[in-house]
């Protein structure tokens, strides 16, 4: 086991890989990585599986047995077999942690981000399909998305919920998290089966707010404002699951809804390449990390402090950030716009690959 990631974990921080493919599973590239890298789970997107089945020979065997099918229905068999896959790699990670790790995760279409009723349908789908206990499915956390993680949570489906970039909007998916497990509650359903992530994103933060930043002259709060988004709202988290709303579902066996850091990949150059995980230590969080960042942390990674107290800290950073003139309530709005969108671009990719794929049959 790296001794760098071995301390990480032991700080408390469940190391996720942020990527999947069927190349990595059948060489034995993930095994590996849970053997020695301390990986205790694995997240996918659009644009991952995008990436993944432009090496169309490691998917050629399958599409052929599929015979006549849409190219919604290749896509889905194709990526449902890899995620299905891995959550078998994974199951004794998640026996041996009572379900909160051990998970791997596949994101609803982009396209139906911003229509609740889709959503809802194509998260029991997706759940359905898989029909492995770890899988989590990804529901993004836009208006619509709301409404739908409350739904899916209360069917007793566990859910990762994506592409949160303000602590406003992460209350609102924490709210939708509990309204969820009251009505399961309700329903009957065992609580304690229901877990869900709250994916944070970080980087995307520090690219938008720095751009801005340069611009107003201040380049001197750059690279500042992304952590101190995340130390404001792992203090919303604490407060939230520590309040009697929660404790009265927690005696019925609820589980924490953990925060997530996502796009923890170093962007700017100018920045440590191991800055969003070393900055970012607290206990019981996850952090989702893309294999470049994730093999840099092993090679000369080292813990940071804990962020666990330090949300006045947080706030006075984006308190600064703002005066000097960013609008963070646009930056997060145009982050979320873009997030979307970014997805929606990469499953239009999807789509065009898995149908030159058939066509060449």
């Amino acid at each position: 086991m790296n001794q760098r990631l071995a301390d990480l974990s032991a700080a408390g921080v469940s190391i996720w890989l942020d990527d999947l493919s069927r190349a990595r599973i059948a060489s034995g590239n993930l095994a590996g990585m849970i053997r020695d890298n301390a990986v205790v789970g694995v997240t996918t997107n659009p644009t991952i599986f995008a990436a993944a089945l432009t090496h169309g020979a490691d998917y050629a065997a399958q599409l052929e047995e599929l015979g006549q099918v849409t190219v919604a229905e290749a896509i889905t068999a194709l990526t449902t077999t890899d995620v299905r896959d891995a959550c078998d790699l994974f199951a004794p990670t998640y026996a041996r942690t009572g379900g909160f790790d051990g998970r791997v995760s596949i994101e609803v279409e982009p396209g139906v981000a911003h229509d609740t009723a889709a959503t809802t349908t194509q998260a029991a789908e997706l759940h359905r399909i898989v029909d492995r206990e770890n899988v989590l499915i990804k529901i993004p956390a836009t208006q619509a998305g709301l409404a739908a993680i409350e739904e899916t949570i209360a069917a007793g489906i566990s859910v990762n919920v994506t592409l949160i970039f303000s602590v406003e909007r992460y209350r609102a998916v924490m709210d939708a998290y509990l309204a969820g497990l009251e009505r399961a509650a309700d329903a009957g359903r065992d609580l304690s089966r229901i877990h869900s992530v709250a994916s944070f994103f970080i980087s995307r933060v520090d690219t938008e707010v720095d751009r801005r930043l340069e611009s107003l002259g201040r380049a001197d709060l750059r690279g500042r404002a992304a952590i101190a988004n995340a130390q404001v709202a792992l203090a919303a988290y604490a407060e939230v699951f520590s309040g009697d709303r929660f404790a009265a579902l927690a005696a019925r066996g609820a589980n924490v809804q953990r925060p997530l850091w996502a796009s923890t990949g170093t962007k700017d150059p100018a920045y440590p390449d191991t800055l969003y995980v070393a900055g970012l230590v607290a206990r019981g969080v996850v952090n989702t990390m893309p294999e470049k960042t994730l093999l840099a942390f092993a090679d000369h990674g080292e813990p940071g402090e804990p962020i666990e107290g330090r949300g006045s800290e947080g706030r006075a950073v984006l308190d600064e950030v703002a005066a000097a003139g960013v609008d963070l309530a646009d930056v997060f709005e145009v982050l979320e716009a873009e997030g979307v969108e970014k997805f929606a671009a990469s499953w239009d990719e999807l789509v065009a690959t898995v149908r030159d794929a058939l066509g060449a049959r």
